[in-house]
């Protein structure tokens, strides 16, 4: 049984099965299918009650992909089953279909090749009940709205209802042209949001591997939140994560536009790249592999290039100009990036120029570069397009601590934004 079987992405699911028998060894099976036809699989070995019950709210797992009491742990600890591509990223492309997961309930404690890891008799790893699960980034009335006016590119999402709704600006860092997953969910949670391209985009025009937006593009973008119709023009927050949180820096501190929040998920002061132009107006820049390394596994990182240290000087946002409060995710084991250094640097900034109450800032345990609404998949490493190669870049992070960290940001930030976007004057 599983309730309930259709829900959002961020919500919990409560897994049980019945009429088994007493302390019996079962394996909990989740399989899916990416938009790309992938296999991503997670399994984990339990055994039943005395009364034949098995409760994922309560019971511990024994192995598998995971071990201990972790409810949704069939969720986050999926990854590509033996056999498919390297470098995967579970990202929904398409948030108007849901990502459709299979779980199964297996006699015995099986791996994933179907094998017994033990209590070897006949019938081990026979289905004995199975069960699908639907989980949305989109909720029912929740409309979706290609944006592509005043050479801006990407995607409006509003509730349901006449509103007016307070809105987010939401941005992602340059591994994807656009993504939408995180703005659709912020709608179905009663916010308008805008997820905005800037980075590779078919319809941006200019040259490929190269930012060909400046500030104004971001001013623009802000603004067609605040006069759209439904959207209270004085509640408007900006979140983003990795390189989008550096341009949300900028738009705070640089920009005539007054946003009521600001939400940062692993980013940068300033910018590594020698390309930069930086005039009020004006930011391109393009990647180079001169800034990346190699770990002993070969994955490239940024985390010596992206030091404030190794920043350029007049790259760095005057986060003294701040006059709005700021939510800073950090992640405590990022090794793609020095996001804890650049926090730090954030943070004597603004005690240097009295408005240390405007930071809250929350590093994460354990996490690696990519934090995501809940119980989204860890990935430690992953194939990314950085010009006009593809390289194998180094995420960190380590599983569980990574997922609870995600589930406890996630909160952290619909809290914030519920303060700052609707309490108040």
């Amino acid at each position: 049984m599983a309730a309930p079987s259709r829900a959002l992405i961020d919500e919990p699911i409560m897994l049980e099965a019945r009429h088994l028998t007493p302390h019996c060894p079962v394996t909990l099976r989740a399989q899916m299918r990416c938009e790309k036809g992938d296999l991503w699989e997670a399994l984990a070995h339990y055994y039943a009650d005395s009364s034949g019950v098995l409760n994922l709210s309560r019971d511990e797992a024994q192995g598998g992909s995971y071990s201990g009491c972790e409810p949704m742990g069939l969720f986050w600890s999926l990854l590509p089953a033996p056999g498919e591509r390297e470098g995967l990223i579970l990202k929904k492309k398409n948030v108007e279909t849901p990502y459709t997961v299979q779980v199964s309930l297996l006699n015995g404690h099986v791996s994933s090749q179907g094998i017994r890891s033990h209590d070897e008799g006949q019938g081990k790893g026979e289905g004995l009940a199975s069960v699908t699960v639907e989980r949305w980034y989109m909720a029912p009335g929740v409309r979706r709205i290609d944006i592509r006016e005043e050479g801006l590119v990407g995607t409006m999402f509003l509730p349901p209802g006449p509103g007016p709704f307070p809105a987010v600006l939401d941005l992602f860092g340059m591994g994807n042209s656009l993504e939408e997953h995180r703005a659709a969910l912020l709608a179905s949670r009663g916010m308008a949001s805008l997820a905005l391209a800037y980075y590779n985009h078919k319809d941006i025009p200019g040259p490929p591997n190269v930012i060909n937006v400046g500030d104004d593009y971001f001013q623009a973008a802000f603004q067609l939140l605040q006069i759209h119709p439904q959207v209270c023009s004085s509640r408007v927050a900006v979140l983003r994560t990795s390189f989008g949180g550096y341009l949300t820096l900028r738009i705070a501190a640089h920009l005539p536009v007054n946003p009521r929040c600001i939400i940062g998920i692993n980013f940068l002061i300033g910018c590594m790249n020698e390309t930069i132009e930086a005039n009020g107006k004006v930011l391109r820049f393009g990647q180079s592999e001169l800034h990346l390394r190699h770990d002993d596994q070969g994955y490239v990182n940024a985390k010596e290039a992206s030091h404030p240290k190794s920043l350029l000087p007049n790259t760095k946002v005057k986060v003294e100009n701040f006059r709005c409060p700021l939510l800073l995710f950090t992640s405590e084991d990022d090794q793609c990036t020095s996001v804890l250094e650049n926090a730090a640097e954030i943070k004597e900034r603004l005690q240097a120029a009295n408005k240390s109450h405007l930071l809250t800032w929350v590093p994460c345990p354990g996490t690696g570069h990519l934090i995501e609404p809940p119980y989204s998949p860890h990935t430690s490493a992953t194939l990314l397009t950085l010009g006009p190669k593809k390289l194998m870049v180094s995420w960190g992070g380590h599983p569980a601590p990574h997922a609870a960290a995600q589930e406890d940001a996630w909160k952290k930030i619909l809290e914030f934004l519920e303060c700052h976007l609707r309490g108040g004057d």
